[in-house]
């Protein structure tokens, strides 16, 4: 697994209770700056955020990219192994929204076009919301 644990100067995030949390973003290419994944199983990259600290780290999420089938539970239990305690993405499939729930780890969507740093700005100000339900199809359905 690839891990870099960088400073990252972003105001930490707080959910809805304003309790801090560990945060994994989906990312293309590991970077704050780049645009968030919208695709949570086949991300390349997870950025872990702690809330915290204001530190972040990167991890290799490449396995998933051309997996026949499973990324998406695959990549939650990543997430689990992390201690992630909230995924933010731009979509989420049917098992691997299951596999999120069973983990109690919350989802939290994130509109197109924003960077990770800015997602996670946006998280600290309430501005994502919670998916109630997976909000596409699965891979082979």
């Amino acid at each position: 697994m690839d891990v870099v644990a960088v400073a990252m100067g972003v105001d930490g995030g707080m959910d809805e209770k304003g309790t801090k949390m560990k945060v994994v973003a989906t990312s293309k290419d590991g970077l704050m700056e780049s645009e968030l994944d919208p695709h949570f199983g086949r991300a390349p990259k997870f950025i872990l955020f702690d809330t915290v600290t204001g530190k972040a780290s990167v991890h290799d999420n490449t396995q998933n990219l051309n997996a026949a089938q499973g990324a998406g539970i695959q990549s939650a239990e990543t997430v689990v192994r992390l201690g992630g305690e909230a995924v933010i993405t731009g979509n989420v499939g049917p098992k691997a929204f299951r596999a999120l729930n069973a983990s109690g780890v919350r989802i939290l969507l994130a509109p197109a076009g924003r960077t990770v740093r800015e997602t996670i700005e946006a998280l600290g100000k309430g501005e994502l919301q919670e998916a109630a339900a997976a909000t596409k199809e699965g891979h082979w359905m």
